[in-house]
């Protein structure tokens, strides 16, 4: 049922295997990007307070956590915005840059489903092309045979192999409709796994970032004006 019924059966099948890929590759990504949920990057002490002096700190941690630290959502974040801490005035304004990347990460996040988008569309109208061309084969098949045979007993006989073909083309409907039915299943538990990360990370930089950082008076020389 899977591969003998026709080329557009072949596709609806080869687009379920690739959507399952990039699930799969999809889910992966987000275990890899979880783990950094797990590591803090502002030491443990009370005592400390992030500012511009101390940023340096967190970044040398941050490197000492990952490797390539840019590569995850939150540790990216998190050096984008210390990196302009000097230029800033108020921690609103961390919070701001923050919030600023998060709904970048948000709408990367809508973007990387529009392939399986596109996909779950494309499967069930191959679906409905198959029975379709099924279906004008069995009546073609059909009407040569009113012409071919004059006895009833003949055109009985020669009937079942049009049903046949009948079954064969809504068969290949039913079997797009379940391919599509459990990716976009699977789809949508792999979207509300990625939507609760990008909740959680926005909730680590709040807490990691903004509720311990200070913005220290930036100092002037005033013996430079006469």
């Amino acid at each position: 049922m899977l591969l003998d019924r026709g080329p557009t059966q072949h596709a609806a099948v080869f687009l379920g295997i690739w959507s399952a890929a990039i699930l799969l590759m999809k889910r992966r990504k987000l275990q890899i990007q979880r783990q950094s949920l797990q590591h803090p990057v502002i030491p443990e002490n009370y005592d400390f307070v992030l500012s511009s002096n101390t940023a340096d700190q967190v970044i040398r941690n941050i490197h000492a956590i990952a490797e390539s630290p840019d590569r995850f959502i939150v540790f990216n974040r998190i050096l984008i915005a210390l990196s302009n801490l000097k230029n800033l005035g108020r921690v609103g304004d961390v919070d701001d840059i923050l919030r600023s990347l998060a709904e970048r990460d948000e709408s990367s996040h809508q973007t990387s489903f529009a392939t399986l988008g596109g996909f779950l569309w494309a499967i069930p109208v191959l679906g409905f092309i198959g029975t379709v061309l099924g279906l004008a084969q069995a009546i073609g098949n059909f009407s040569s045979l009113l012409d071919e045979q004059a006895d009833v007993s003949g055109i009985v006989g020669e009937l079942k192999q049009v049903t046949g073909g009948l079954s064969t083309a809504f068969e290949t409907t039913l079997l797009a409709l379940v391919i599509a039915l459990v990716i976009q299943l699977w789809m949508t538990e792999q979207k509300k796994a990625e939507e609760v990360f990008l909740d959680d990370s926005q909730e680590y930089c709040l807490k990691q970032i903004v509720s311990r950082i200070r913005i220290l008076p930036t100092k002037f020389n005033g013996e430079s004006q006469d």
